[in-house]
């Protein structure tokens, strides 16, 4: 038995020992992947992104037959079409967090990772549009703060995701507030941005960081839209309630 963990992290010659005493199973090419995941309790799914992603694997084609890939580069196909539409259901999202703290540390993953991230959230968000499941959202929250976190996203990756005009999916998971956490836009800028909701601004205004000048410059501008405007004019008017025993 081995653990996602494990297999993920093995250097070379622990994958070269752990794959190659089940290299004179019988079996063919097309079930090998599942008798060996068998055999070491993974999912198919889950043996398939433990190698993929891990950084060595590229390193020790010898052992790619034995678990029914032709080439690294074969796994690699598998790899990616696994990771961007499985909702944590075949891998779960411990793997898939782990998965991100590995990435981070193998320049030429990350690279990639990249452009799988994309589809894969698009794939998440299809899924929450589809069945409103509040377990896959928590889980998708956990997500989104992992990517974050662990420096997978980039300020392109951020800018990208605050360029999307009325995303809902942007204000439930709290993203701006994240994007701020992680430093990689000033709160000050977003604020700004005429494609961050009313809402979204709201909880911009809550971390305290976008002074009074600022907020009554973007309340002196035009086109402000009405209901962004009633947020900025209710803080203000908050702040100038005073405080509990205050006379």
């Amino acid at each position: 038995m081995a653990a996602f963990r494990d297999l993920l992290h093995a250097g070379q010659e622990e994958l070269v020992q752990q794959f190659y005493k089940f290299k004179d199973d019988a079996g063919t090419m097309t079930n090998r992947l599942e008798e060996v995941g068998k055999r070491l309790s993974l999912r198919p799914e889950q043996l398939v992104c433990a190698v993929g992603f891990n950084p060595g694997a590229r390193f020790v084609t010898e052992i790619m037959p034995i678990i029914g890939f032709a080439t690294f580069e074969e796994l690699v196909h598998q790899r990616n079409e696994v990771f961007t539409t499985d909702i944590y259901r075949r891998v779960p999202l411990d793997d898939i967090l782990l998965v991100y703290q590995s990435v981070k540390y193998d320049t030429k993953t990350l690279d990639v990772m990249q452009y799988l991230l994309k589809q894969r959230l698009e794939r998440v968000e299809q899924r929450i549009e589809e069945t409103v499941n509040s377990l896959i959202i928590e889980k998708y929250k956990t997500e989104i703060r992992a990517i974050y976190g662990d420096g997978i996203a980039g300020v392109e990756f951020a800018e990208e995701r605050l360029n999307r005009k009325d995303s809902g999916f942007r204000a439930l998971l709290n993203e701006v507030g994240i994007i701020i956490e992680a430093r990689l836009i000033p709160a000050g800028d977003i604020f700004f941005r005429e494609t961050i909701l009313p809402e979204e601004k709201r909880k911009i205004l809550g971390t305290g960081l976008i002074p009074r000048d600022l907020i009554q410059t973007r309340l002196d501008e035009e086109n402000i839209p009405a209901e962004e405007r009633k947020v900025l004019l209710d803080y203000l008017r908050l702040q100038k309630q005073p405080g509990p025993g205050v006379q």
